[in-house]
């Protein structure tokens, strides 16, 4: 196995690297936005900038990427984005940065990455045997746990004790060993498509659009996670609503939970790479997400003790990593190979965009909704015995409710996937 993997081993040990050092630069700059401007909205427009690329360019982007070599492509946005964060070095260093340069810059790394994803997407699947496509995929979400957990710890303690610059230093470093192994060390064969420029830009997406239209069994699933999207992600905007708010939280407890799922997820990529492969992955995908949808989400609405709170956050993220090797895998042995960048392109764009009106309503239902109505609640109602009272108890209340509509949309595509035959196979490389 080990020599069969070995250059995907050494692209995935130094992206990761990389990935980290760049997640660190990316919290810096969040804390050295607030503390400068004291403004949450300012700071959250750092991540609007990032992610409009991402879900508004991916189509064009994926299109691109099925024409353009793999490894060069990587490259080339690996060294674009290295030159934005020295550009916010050269800004800090001659006290010259200010909240817009930041936006344009973070606009520009959104867009490498829109590029660059699906290029590195393809790379993985001409570097991976199939039968290896799960461990594989374990590795990716046994990498980004790690980085959910130190990233925080990593960069406040290097901007504390040494400064942005410091936090800087280390992600360009990073940078540089993770560009050195992809153009040195890691051979990337040539996808069919490669090369290929007499298509029409429009005309190469639709194509991607059109593949999913004709395998409605990817397309669904593709449903599936963007309906699971906007539920995890106006779970996200409510979270730190509750617990900052409610008597026995506060920041210490809402960290608790977050690093509670961050080491569920780390159990669970490590849990994929060791387990075989079930009888039926489409049934894994449906079963991994009801036991996330039906357990954390209750959890956090009724109970009363950060101890409720972290078991719910463990039982919520410990299956997403196995859910997500099972879609890998369907994935890399559906869509050809000549096809992938396109498809994935066309993927992320209908799979995220509710992210953003997750993170929308989410934070509009607990303010304008949910604890309106709670404070209007009798104290000792029955409201107010299952989600409590006072700030937060709002919120509490939402958990609930996205909680009932995740299981249903669980139920409902349990019963749709159901009637596809999906038999695994390898695509043609």
């Amino acid at each position: 196995m080990k020599k069969q993997l070995k250059s995907y081993l050494i692209l995935w040990s130094t992206q990761s690297l990389s990935a980290l050092g760049s997640a660190m630069t990316s919290y810096a700059l969040v804390l050295w936005l607030y503390l400068r401007t004291g403004s949450a909205l300012g700071t959250a427009l750092l991540s609007v900038c990032s992610y409009a690329p991402y879900v508004i360019m991916s189509i064009f982007a994926g299109a691109l990427s099925d024409r353009w070599n793999k490894k060069r492509t990587m490259l080339a946005c690996d060294l674009i984005a290295a030159c934005s964060t020295v550009a916010v070095l050269i800004l800090i260093r001659t006290d010259s940065l200010a909240a817009w340069h930041l936006y344009l810059l973070n606009a520009l790394n959104g867009l490498m990455n829109t590029i660059q994803q699906p290029a590195s997407e393809v790379a993985a699947t001409l570097l991976v045997p199939a039968e290896y496509y799960q461990k594989t995929s374990g590795l990716r979400s046994l990498s980004q746990s790690f980085s959910s957990i130190l990233t925080p710890i990593l960069a406040t303690a290097l901007f504390a004790f040494a400064g942005i610059d410091a936090v800087i230093a280390v992600d360009l470093a990073t940078f540089a060993l993770a560009f050195f192994a992809l153009l040195v060390l890691i051979p990337v064969p040539e996808s069919p498509a490669s090369g290929q420029t007499a298509e029409k830009l429009t005309v190469s997406a639709k194509k991607g659009l059109i593949w999913l239209k004709q395998n409605p069994l990817i397309l669904d699933l593709i449903l599936f996670l963007a309906s699971i999207n906007l539920i995890a992600s106006t779970y996200d905007a409510a979270l730190p609503a509750m617990l900052l708010s409610k008597p026995n939280g506060g920041e210490t407890v809402l960290g608790m939970v977050n690093t509670c799922a961050g080491f569920a997820t780390l159990a669970g990529s490590v849990l994929v790479t060791l387990l075989p492969a079930p009888a039926n992955r489409v049934r894994a995908i449906c079963l991994t997400l009801f036991l996330s949808m039906s357990t954390e989400n209750f959890l956090l609405a009724f109970g009363k003790t950060p101890l409720i709170w972290c078991i719910g956050a463990i039982l919520g993220w410990l299956p997403i990593p196995l859910m997500n090797a099972h879609m890998d895998v369907i994935f890399r042995s559906t869509i050809p190979v000549d096809m992938q960048g396109r498809v994935w392109s066309c993927r992320n764009t209908l799979q995220f965009f509710t992210i953003p009106l997750g993170f929308l309503s989410g934070g509009f239902l607990v303010d304008k909704v949910f604890e309106p109505l709670m404070a209007k609640c009798l104290p000792y109602g029955f409201a107010a015995s299952c989600f409590g009272t006072g700030k937060g108890s709002g919120a509490a209340m939402l958990f609930f409710v996205i909680g009932v509509i995740g299981v249903l949309i669980c139920l409902y595509f349990s019963v749709r996937l159901r009637t596809y035959n999906w038999k695994e196979t390898t695509v043609s490389k």
